[in-house]
């Protein structure tokens, strides 16, 4: 069988894709033989910035003081509400990493983030991509692009995140292929853990702000915990904006960095 035969769940592109990385004989072959960084960029529409090849970006590269703050969406779309609030009437900007399920569960809150922030592609399931294959690889990325373009228009080029931030110089190799930048983050607020794992809102706003540098990544989540129900990132946001700001901090999306 042919390799765009072997995947008929996949989006036609998809398939496409994969059957590009797929030798003669039926192995993947390594991305970086596949096809030159000059090749591969000139193809990716937006861009990739060359500085974001082959790297998961901690931290903006800037000595002004401005933070991204950063939202991942899978499990329930709870906080959302909240957090879109509390952006919109700070005229704050955030970018979201969506991952497809979500998309596809949440999708009038998918469509309400995409009305006034950036998106970015979390993968289609949210796996350990480092234990998946070349082609599962790909195949989790191009899922959630079409699920997220589908559902919001948008597509979420070139912004993606890792599941658990799990990843090596293979998997980098392969989103950065697939026209996309990865971004890490500066400091994680815990606020996922809830209060049942010891954390409050007033934690969750101290890890930030003591955190505080320039070019900082801040990443939240728009969930409620599973069993708590608590909220904390959402509970927090409008105090870490405020102690940021009264710290002379700015705030910019990852838009702004990839367009400057």
């Amino acid at each position: 069988m042919s390799a765009a035969g072997s995947f008929p769940k996949l989006g036609l592109f998809t398939a496409v894709v994969v059957a590009m990385l797929v030798g003669a004989a039926g192995f993947i072959v390594p991305v970086s033989a596949v096809a030159p960084v000059a090749q591969w960029q000139a193809r990716c529409q937006p861009p990739v910035p060359a500085s974001l090849v082959g790297v998961d970006l901690e931290r903006i590269p800037t000595n002004d003081k401005v933070v991204a703050l950063t939202f991942d969406a899978g499990a329930n779309a709870d906080g959302v509400p909240k957090i879109l609030q509390t952006l919109d009437s700070e005229n704050v900007p955030g970018t979201f990493f969506l991952t497809g399920q979500f998309a596809q569960n949440f999708p009038d809150p998918a469509r309400r983030i995409s009305e006034n922030h950036p998106l970015g592609n979390h993968s289609f399931s949210h796996p350990d991509l480092t234990t998946l294959s070349d082609e599962q690889v790909v195949a989790e990325v191009h899922n959630a692009e079409e699920a997220i373009q589908e559902i919001t228009g948008k597509n979420p080029r070139p912004f993606f995140r890792f599941p658990y931030g799990a990843r090596e110089a293979r998997t980098i190799g392969i989103v950065n292929e697939l026209c996309y930048a990865a971004f890490r983050w500066t400091v994680d607020t815990l606020g996922w853990k809830g209060t049942s794992g010891g954390m409050t809102a007033d934690k969750v706003t101290q890890r930030v702000v003591s955190a505080a540098t320039a070019g900082e990544i801040v990443l939240m989540h728009v969930g409620s915990h599973p069993t708590d129900g608590s909220t904390l990132d959402a509970d927090a946001l409008p105090d870490v904006i405020n102690e940021l700001q009264a710290q002379g901090y700015g705030f910019m999306s990852l838009e702004q960095l990839v367009d400057r």
